[in-house]
């Protein structure tokens, strides 16, 4: 097998000589996506022997990993393992990490912070990656403890099958609900992450925002039905409840109530055009994804 071990990199000169250098006892092919570094992170990763790309400017995280994976393919790889050049990630964790793959029993494998009781995770993060995981879940047919690791190994099929498009961070999210929707296998493998004090460069409100964000987003282009569908009968139920005192109350006492009649009337048209929205966007998405 191939293996290829992809490195999403933004101004990491302080750690890729150090990851590239262990990992190259694992693999030679190495591809490190520089996104719009500022400092020496391509020089080194190409003096090291990794296959380096650049990018003109700061894409995006998501953008990196989308690199990576055409990079990836185009290397034709049989399994390619995205690990972060922050140094959190230990390189010991990679054979686990390739073990379902290689006995054929995932077609993605994520390496969860939360299976694995050594792994001391902030608390501020750790509320944020599980409200995340929540609303992931809810669009995938295997649950899961977390979502956003950017610890994972995909086999051909996946590489094949999978065309990411988001930016940002919400691309982690984006990849689970695509493989599951396409039936792909996803397993999650414990790893150890060592955290350190200025190893993140996001914004932690903004991260999980955008991510949130994302999240909802697919979530409401894959399964709009569900999505859409039962908030509107929520609305509409209520609505009709609020309509129905209405009536009873003008019948009783001869004159409308407002409150009543506002809500009521309200609750129907929030339901009625969520409603509509979940048949167009269900609709618009089989005829693309028929195509």
């Amino acid at each position: 097998m191939k293996i290829t071990i992809g490195i999403p990199a933004y101004n990491e000169e302080k750690n890729i000589a150090s990851i590239i250098t262990k990992l190259k006892n694992i693999t030679d092919s190495i591809i490190v996506c520089d996104d719009g570094s500022s400092d020496m992170t391509s020089e080194i990763s190409k003096n090291l022997g990794a296959t380096v790309i650049s990018h003109k400017k700061n894409m995006g995280y998501g953008a990196a990993i989308r690199t990576i994976f055409q990079k990836s393919v185009e290397l034709d790889s049989d399994i390619l393992v995205t690990f972060d050049a922050d140094g959190q990630h230990r390189v010991d964790d990679v054979n686990k990490i390739l073990q379902p793959l290689e006995n054929n029993e995932a077609d993605i494998v994520v390496g969860s912070r939360f299976l694995d009781n050594e792994t001391k995770v902030p608390n501020y993060r750790k509320i944020g990656i599980k409200v995340i995981t929540q609303v992931t879940n809810a669009s995938l047919k295997k649950k899961l403890t977390d979502s956003q690791s950017g610890f994972r190994a995909y086999n051909k099929q996946a590489l094949t099958q999978i065309s990411p498009s988001e930016m940002g961070m919400g691309i982690s999210t984006e990849i689970l609900i695509k493989a599951s929707n396409k039936g792909l296998r996803i397993v999650e493998i414990p790893i150890t992450i060592l955290y350190h004090d200025d190893a993140s460069t996001h914004n932690p409100v903004s991260h999980g925002t955008s991510v949130l964000i994302s999240t909802i987003k697919f979530t409401s282009i894959e399964h709009p039905l569900k999505f859409y569908g039962i908030p509107s009968i929520i609305f509409l139920i209520i609505g009709s409840a609020f309509t129905y005192s209405a009536v009873q109350y003008y019948v009783e006492i001869g004159r409308l109530n407002t409150n009543l009649t506002v809500i009521g009337a309200g609750a129907i048209l929030i339901g009625l055009v969520l409603l509509i929205s979940a048949i167009l966007l269900y609709s618009i998405v089989s005829v693309v994804r028929e195509k």
